[in-house]
């Protein structure tokens, strides 16, 4: 067979795939009677009650020289880990705003940071396409800084994201660049499983995002250039459990919603959506509508404890926080004051809900935390 029809025979492939692909949408909008949002009103549900007072900025970190672009907070709630375009590491005390750890990296161009589940380690990953880790507990070098202790290579692109597997210490999940993601042992610095790649199995861009399935640690959730999510179980690398499309843009952001079922997505169009894991429905879209043509885009997304809060960072230094279940913006920390002065790159929650942490181009983070009665998100 000649490369010629080849070529033809994957265009009429590639035909009858989008065809059924745009059938299989049809199919699911006609099944699909109503959104979220109307079945909550149709059952009464008001909004939350929220006002700009209920959250305050009670902390400004400051130390960074650079645009911030990752952070993460321990499992023990009181410390968080930042990276810069400054090509540092930065772990802070959130109760007394001291800086505990200021690493020196090897390639400043970091664009993901996380903790370990014990928070004795951090990893890092950037343009260098490598993951490194870092003990906490290491003695420093000659020349004051902490040495790495492990280098994850294996990734063609840059690492963009990253995230310990909840309760193991020496498992991790990556995202990269070369369209893949990456179930990595950290004791051997060896690659478990690659998701996606060579085959039409995954995603077909860059991977911006990954959301590991706080109540099923074997399923994780990716973003990516190609406008989509995908659901993937770590025991089946081959192929995608399933795709989620809807964006029209890069999803730059997946969290998973606290009880597992659903996640949350981010995009360069604007919008926030929520998704069904078990159904494949998009449940709710979160999209503030705009009076001209210049859409900020979504960069971070988080979920309050009980889920009802969705907490998402803009492009235009607005953070929302929204009703999850009615689609309702009922505050904008970027209208408060000490807010950013920037785009706002990342944001995280405490493990106990009770304070979040947003980081921002101009060079700071910002931990806001509920004021009077409320003590948990």
């Amino acid at each position: 067979m000649s490369v010629a029809e080849l070529k033809d025979r994957h265009v009429a492939a590639t035909e009858t795939v989008n065809a059924l692909r745009e059938r299989l949408k049809q199919k699911r909008l006609s099944l699909l009677d109503t959104d979220g949002a109307g079945y909550a009103i149709s059952k009464s549900r008001t909004s939350v009650s929220f006002g700009p007072t209920d959250l305050v900025c009670c902390r400004t970190l400051q130390g960074h020289t650079g645009k911030v672009y990752s952070l993460d907070w321990t499992p023990e709630k009181n410390r968080i880990v930042s990276a810069s375009q400054d090509g540092r590491l930065i772990v802070w005390n959130a109760l007394t705003s001291q800086k505990t750890h200021a690493i020196k990296l090897p390639c400043a161009w970091v664009m993901t940071c996380a903790f370990s589940p014990s928070g004795q380690s951090v990893a890092c990953g950037g343009l260098d396409s490598v993951c490194s880790i870092f003990n906490l507990n290491s003695p420093m070098d000659k020349d004051g800084n902490l040495p790495m202790s492990k280098m994850l290579s294996g990734h063609k692109g840059y690492v963009s994201s990253c995230q310990y597997v909840p309760d193991e210490e020496t498992r991790l999940i990556t995202s990269s660049g070369d369209h893949t993601c990456v179930l990595w042992d950290i004791t051997t610095g060896l690659r478990i499983s690659l998701f996606g790649g060579e085959f039409q199995s995954g995603h077909t861009a860059d991977v911006l995002s990954v959301s590991i399935n706080g109540s099923n640690s074997r399923m994780f959730v990716s973003g990516s250039c190609d406008a989509t999510a995908c659901l993937w179980d770590t025991r089946v690398a081959s192929r995608a459990v399933r795709t989620f499309h809807g964006h029209e843009g890069d999803v730059n952001t997946v969290k998973f919603f606290p009880d597992g079922n659903r996640f949350g997505t981010g995009s360069d169009d604007g919008t926030c959506r929520l998704f069904d894991i078990r159904t494949g429905h998009q449940l709710q879209v979160y999209h503030q509508q705009n009076n001209d043509n210049d859409v900020p885009h979504v960069t971070s997304i988080a979920f309050s404890i009980s889920g009802r809060l969705l907490f998402a960072g803009y492009s235009n230094g607005d953070c929302y926080v929204w009703d999850t279940l009615l689609a309702m913006v009922v505050l904008n920390l970027g209208s408060l004051q000490n807010s950013h002065e920037a785009r706002i790159s990342c944001l995280g929650l405490s493990a106990d809900g009770s304070a979040l942490c947003t980081g921002s181009w101009d060079a700071n983070l910002k931990i806001w935390a509920f004021g009077g009665h409320r003590t948990v998100i």
